[in-house]
């Protein structure tokens, strides 16, 4: 009989192909790896867990935050506005007085939020426009102290343009020199459009000198003239950079008249760029000038999808001066795109669920180190799911977070307990129970 660290039992195995069925199995972990995945094993543990039928499927990934300003909401003054230009300013007054402390405490308690929702793989944007670079060297330091339960990767974001301020592109780059993960941009906020062009070309030159993948906030407006994102498009098609470049946000994609989005539909087609939508925020912030009707604010996430292009999602905020609300539950952000991107067919559904799990996997370029196949990282979730539609519509509790083959976090989920019908009569039946999935 073999042995290994951690043996689940009863696990409902989530398959990458939403058309394969999930299938009961079990499975064994040592030495932080999947060693064996099989209907029957004859193995012993030093732990086991009974997980009792839940679906298990790989982490949710989170593709596009800001933990340096995250739970900061109010923090000088609320955004009465709600645009993404107020939250700007607000941010702009709030930076001036960061202390690396205070940026730890609240990016640790976000990241702890996240992961016992069962998000273990993180891409952050970090603001690197202020000169003494106080929230990157504190994210920086973050990285590492978490790095034992949760992968973070760190975006060199200069949030007042890379031409805002004269130090910027020094900033910049002493960020990736510092060790940032990626580079970013956000060239429809600069002066003007030749401005936002030129931190393109940029974004790629500097991307090349440091071997960094590339992650762009990329027409976050409604504005149907901004189209920058062609721009990140032939740039990526040049330079061979591919699948290492992400455009994130490209909301004035949802404006473009159609003849221009097609022919923008095959640019980005052959560029094979990385999409990612926000759609809490961005149907927050964005139609704010509208009268009726008020556009959605969102890219064509359908459509990018149709074309087979990847689109996976992101939070982007949570309690900070552009958004007030948040948890970090990467459900809430896949329930939230069914519904505003029209996508409630059932291969959509499914296609929602993946944009928070292997897109994203894709998106942050993890390869090999994501995934449930023998020989990869024991990095898994457990919730009571069926599968992903029922996961999507019920969103319910993760139960067991497990991180490098450990088990990090478990939720019991709560119980609901009858103690007469809904009308006075006998308590509803065990099948009325059993289509309600409440536990018993």
């Amino acid at each position: 009989m073999t042995s290994c660290d951690l043996l689940l039992r009863r696990c409902r195995l989530l398959s990458p192909a939403p058309s394969v069925a999930v299938e009961e199995v079990e499975i064994a972990i040592a030495d932080g790896k999947l060693v064996a995945i099989a209907p029957r094993l004859d193995y012993t543990a030093s732990q086991e867990l009974d997980l009792q039928g839940r679906l298990v499927s790989p982490p949710f990934v989170e593709s596009h935050i800001h933990l340096d300003s995250a739970m900061t909401v109010g923090e000088p003054r609320w955004n009465l506005s709600g645009t993404l230009f107020e939250g700007i300013e607000i941010w702009g007054e709030r930076k001036r007085h960061l202390s690396a402390e205070e940026i730890r405490e609240r990016a640790i308690a976000t990241l702890r939020q996240q992961a016992a929702q069962g998000v273990l793989f993180v891409r952050s944007h970090v603001d690197v426009s202020e000169p003494s670079l106080t929230a990157l060297h504190a994210l920086l330091a973050v990285r590492e102290q978490v790095q034992d339960w949760i992968t973070l990767q760190l975006v060199a974001f200069p949030q007042d343009g890379f031409y805002g301020s004269p130090r910027n592109v020094e900033l910049i780059e002493e960020a990736l020199r510092l060790g940032t993960d990626a580079v970013g941009g956000i060239p429809h906020y600069e002066f003007t459009r030749e401005d936002g062009v030129n931190s393109v070309h940029r974004i790629f030159e500097l991307a090349q000198k440091y071997d960094r993948l590339i992650d762009i906030h990329c027409d976050e407006t409604d504005d149907d003239q901004s189209r920058f994102l062609e721009v990140v498009a032939a740039c990526a098609l040049r330079s061979g950079l591919g699948d290492r470049v992400t455009a994130s946000h490209t909301t004035a994609f949802g404006s473009y008249n159609n003849a221009y989005a097609t022919k923008l539909l095959g640019l980005v087609g052959r560029s094979r760029l990385n999409f990612v939508a926000n759609p809490l925020i961005n149907l927050t912030l964005q139609g704010r000038a509208d009268t009726y009707p008020k556009r959605r604010g969102l890219t064509r996430v359908k459509e990018l999808w149709q074309h087979g292009l990847n689109v996976s999602l992101g939070y982007d905020c949570i309690q900070d001066p552009w958004y007030p609300l948040g948890t970090g539950n990467m459900l809430d952000v896949a329930h939230m795109a069914l519904h505003a991107c029209h996508m409630t067919g059932t291969s959509e559904i499914d296609a929602c669920y993946d944009m928070v799990t292997w897109n994203g996997a894709k998106t942050l370029h993890l390869g090999d180190r994501y995934g449930l196949e023998v020989g990869k990282p024991a990095n898994l979730i457990a919730l009571d799911a069926r599968d992903r539609f029922d996961a999507l519509g019920r969103r319910p509790v993760v139960t067991h977070v497990i991180s490098r083959g450990r088990l990090l976090v478990e939720t019991t989920p709560p119980v609901t307990h009858w103690h007469s019908g809904p009308s006075g009569g006998d308590r509803p039946s065990p099948s009325a129970h059993e289509n309600l999935r409440i536990p018993q």
